[in-house]
């Protein structure tokens, strides 16, 4: 009885977390202790990829993909946000499913990201054009029917100048949202768009952006080189162009393994700058050294007046574990701090590689990171249930037109 009421309460959040208002705007949910309306909590995670034996794994008797419990470790800390935004990389393009090199997953894992507390999507990646122009179409009108707020591709020139750059509204705090990647691998879907690196389109988004007043700019960027633990030369330049131009986040995907971070001071001593190179995999099947997990990105910002400061900023360690079960890989979203000496779930060889992948992790960022440590998850206590949440705070899309 307790797990069908969980399930009901979730469809009911689902069904209105994608309500329309009067005005238009999408709303999503919004789960934080509303108390100080001018500080808020966010949460970035790596790349969401779709790999078969992932696909596979979450395949259920009855036909439904179901990839909740993939995220049941890590989902409490996700729903501690104001905002919590993830690397959808993979098409949504439908039947036949594929994995590498030509992605295309199943609607489930969007939908199920929303269950579990993303309130953005990010779609601006190499894999984007996967399954060619429809397959993007069919990516934004699958989002666009789940009520999942999204930004990175969009159907034609108009929609992009009425939706972008993303402005969200959390508490009293009005953030604008950039979204670009480096290549589709070689695929253009005209007439629908990528937003692609280019710094003077880039430069032109954040004086567009900067038309509503957002309190904060976040770039997210599809950027550097697959498997370096270092950002290149590239990376570094366009963070010194975004915060040069008044971004205040830069927050990087696509290595698949983790790179350094760092906060950045203001001339009055404020922390109002901080990048992320690369947060390594969220999820996925790849095989490669230090690709078996990433990091969350966690940080507190705060405003007095016009000037918004990050105020605590921490990365928490996940790994993936994939075990086998009924004859299928599952793939679980392990806290390392929680279960590197965990025994009881975790047999020898899984202890070694989840060891192995904490231990060059924090020698990397413990050693390069300026200003950010690790976390460990605590137990969160959630006053009240979704769908009052999303009546009482929700976080508001704005149109740019």
């Amino acid at each position: 009885m307790k797990y069908l009421l969980h399930n009901l309460l979730t469809l009911i959040s689902v069904l209105f977390s994608g309500i329309i208002t009067a005005s238009s705007d999408t709303v999503c949910t919004n789960r934080a202790d509303y108390a100080d309306e001018n500080a808020i909590t966010l949460i970035f995670a790596g790349d969401v990829m779709q790999h078969s034996t992932q696909f596979n794994g979450a395949l259920r008797a009855d036909g439904v993909y179901d990839f909740e419990p993939c995220f049941q470790y890590i989902k409490d800390e996700i729903l501690s946000a104001d905002l919590a935004v993830a690397n959808l990389e993979v098409p949504l393009a439908g039947k036949p499913y594929s994995g590498y090199p030509s992605f295309s997953g199943p609607d489930e894992i969007a939908m199920d990201l929303k269950k579990i507390g993303f309130d953005v999507l990010l779609t601006a990646n190499n894999h984007s054009c996967d399954k060619g122009s429809k397959g993007v179409k069919r990516t934004v009108d699958i989002l666009d029917s789940f009520g999942i707020v999204h930004t990175g591709m969009f159907r034609n020139k108009d929609e992009r100048a009425e939706k972008y750059p993303l402005i969200v509204s959390v508490k009293n705090f009005r953030i604008a949202i950039l979204n670009y990647t480096y290549s589709t691998n070689g695929m253009r879907p005209d007439p629908l768009l990528i937003n692609m690196i280019d710094s003077a389109q880039i430069i032109e988004d954040i004086k567009t952006a900067k038309s509503s007043a957002p309190d904060i700019i976040i770039a997210f960027m599809h950027w550097g080189n697959e498997y370096e633990r270092r950002p290149s030369d590239e990376q570094k330049k366009l963070t010194e162009m975004f915060f040069l131009n008044g971004v205040s986040l830069v927050i990087g995907a696509h290595p698949h393994v983790i790179q350094p971070m760092e906060k950045r001071y203001s001339a009055d001593g404020r922390c109002d700058k901080l990048v992320a190179y690369s947060l390594g995999n969220f999820v996925s099947n790849q095989p490669f050294p230090n690709t078996d997990g990433g990091a969350i990105l966690k940080l507190s910002i705060a405003k007095d007046g016009q000037n918004p400061k990050i105020t605590w900023a921490g990365y928490n360690l996940v790994w993936v574990y994939k075990p086998k079960e009924n004859g299928k890989t599952r793939h679980y979203i392990l806290p390392v701090a929680d279960y590197e000496d965990n025994t009881e779930k975790l047999d020898a060889s899984f202890l070694k590689n989840i060891k192995s992948f904490a231990k060059n992790a924090r020698t990397l960022l413990n050693k390069e990171n300026t200003g950010i440590g690790e976390y460990r998850i605590l137990p969160h206590r959630r006053k009240i249930e979704r769908l009052q949440q999303i009546e009482t705070s929700p976080v508001k899309v704005e149109q740019m037109k």
